[in-house]
């Protein structure tokens, strides 16, 4: 829900609206079921702890028991069923877990389908105005898209639709494409408002003492879709598309064994011979499997990603009307260094696995942060000016208690965004080997799987463990 309100930096405004700003915009806002009044006083991290934590450690039951329901929330429909699809997965509701993704996805579609909206309309929009960014629509970065489809794609391949799961993963592609492009109008919204207002001299100088800001990352794709999605386009004999599909992930993850072995395999059914040519002077000649073997692939999702924090800092405005500087503090969010823990090996019959990563979400997580971080800021330096002008305006009129209180509310509400999908692996790894026909055995964290091989075939056993819980499943791909 959006309400429009327009900021008049130094002009007069009525008294009384000003002395019951609070009370009315925060009424207005309990009426708005996708923000929870949690959102004023806290942010998401810390409203989503719970879960997170849970999750953390392997206690699926407890985390789902801990979901806030569908018709409360903590931040709307979007993130809120993206994280409920996420534990009813990790905890076997599977159907629970596709309905609440395709919640997720269509509430996506409808955001999708509405222009964006500038940085200086969503700072001067009501609930951004009297509170914070909790209270706007949350917008799902590029990964967490990608991440949607993903697992919309593993309920329908668990569940036999190999078609449904392959239209996810073209929707992948499209969505996350859609996704960019609204993310560069973004930014430029937010320049063109930053020169505006005075604060692009100010951006430069939180940028350079942001957190991890300085740190350089390299352009991250999602290998793990990408090789998931290589493998669906096989199993379906569409070798054209899993061939692109390998090669894109190849280029992401070159040293990852499965993709290179996806690359080989298909390129030889091909016949790409100028293209294998240099594959196998640098990985080696592709062996065909034995046809008496079968073929077991393993993914291998760990731990859980990093959630945001809130960071503090003090920048310095120069007020043209007053003539003067004023220090300002903003609450923004960052991504604190956290250490993993380490995780068991996993045996296949016994026998440790090699395993080769597919991709590192935190990796991802903090690229689009530092991306996003323009943005950001200046919505937060235009929210925060505002709200000390209204204050101000309390001061002039000598209305003592409102000045207290309008000051008590900035601080309170001033909170930062930490709203991410924050139940994702923190990373993900593949392994494969070849083993004869018949029954065999994953041990994972003190659980003993067992599934069939067939001669000639592909299992894809998936699996997904942090602290001492894990969740395992495994399909049949075919002949690949």
């Amino acid at each position: 829900m959006l309400y429009s309100f327009n900021v008049q930096f130094g002009g007069s405004l009525i008294p009384l609206a000003r002395k019951i700003v609070v009370a009315s915009i925060a009424a207005t806002l309990s009426a708005c079921a996708s923000m929870s009044a949690g959102n004023l006083f806290s942010h998401y991290s810390a409203q989503h702890s719970d879960v997170y934590q849970s999750v953390n450690q392997g206690q699926y039951q407890v985390a789902q028991d801990s979901l806030p329901s569908i018709e409360s929330g903590i931040a709307g429909p979007i993130l809120d069923n993206m994280e409920r699809g996420r534990v009813e997965l990790l905890n076997q509701s599977y159907a629970e877990s596709m309905a609440s993704l395709k919640r997720s996805d269509q509430a996506a579609r409808v955001q999708a389908d509405q222009p964006v909206i500038s940085v200086s309309e969503t700072a001067a929009s009501v609930g951004a105005l009297a509170a914070n960014d909790n209270l706007t629509s949350y917008e799902p970065a590029d990964y967490e898209l990608g991440f949607l489809h993903l697992y919309l794609g593993l309920n329908y391949l668990r569940g036999n639709d190999l078609e449904g799961a392959l239209v996810e993963i073209r929707r992948a592609n499209m969505v996350q494409e859609q996704a960019r492009k609204r993310r560069e109008a973004e930014l430029e919204s937010a320049a063109d408002s930053a020169s505006e207002q005075g604060v692009n001299e100010n951006l430069g100088a939180i940028m350079a003492n942001y957190p991890a800001a300085g740190k350089t990352l390299q352009a991250v794709q999602n290998g793990y879709l990408l090789y998931f999605s290589a493998l669906l386009y096989e199993t379906s004999d569409d070798l054209n598309s899993a061939y692109v599909d390998y090669k894109r992930a190849l280029a992401v993850m070159p040293d990852n064994r499965e993709v290179i072995d996806g690359v080989l395999r298909v390129g030889h059914k091909l016949g790409m011979k100028q293209d294998l040519a240099k594959l196998e002077k640098r990985y080696g000649q592709y062996k065909k499997p034995a046809k008496d073997k079968g073929r077991v692939i393993i993914i291998d999702e760990q731990q859980v990603v990093k959630a945001l924090d809130s960071w503090q800092y003090s920048f310095p405005y120069y007020d043209s009307n007053a003539k003067q500087y004023f220090y300002y503090n903003l609450s923004l969010p960052y991504y604190p260094d956290m250490q993993g823990y380490a995780m068991n090996e996993l045996m296949l019959d016994n026998q440790t696995l090699n395993s080769s990563q597919l991709v590192d979400v935190n990796l991802m997580a903090e690229r689009d942060l530092v991306e996003r971080m323009p943005t950001i800021i200046v919505r937060q330096a235009l929210r925060v000016i505002a709200k000390e002008q209204i204050r101000r305006e309390a001061a002039k009129d000598k209305d003592d208690v409102g000045n207290v209180l309008l000051n008590l509310w900035n601080i309170l509400t001033e909170q930062a965004d930490t709203r991410s999908w924050q139940t994702l692996p923190a990373e993900v790894y593949s392994s494969s080997t070849q083993v004869n026909p018949g029954a065999h055995t994953v041990s994972v964290n003190g659980q003993q799987y067992q599934f069939d091989v067939s001669a000639g075939r592909t299992t894809l056993v998936w699996i997904s463990r942090q602290g001492q819980g894990s969740t395992i499943w495994h399909k049949q791909l075919g002949a690949i």
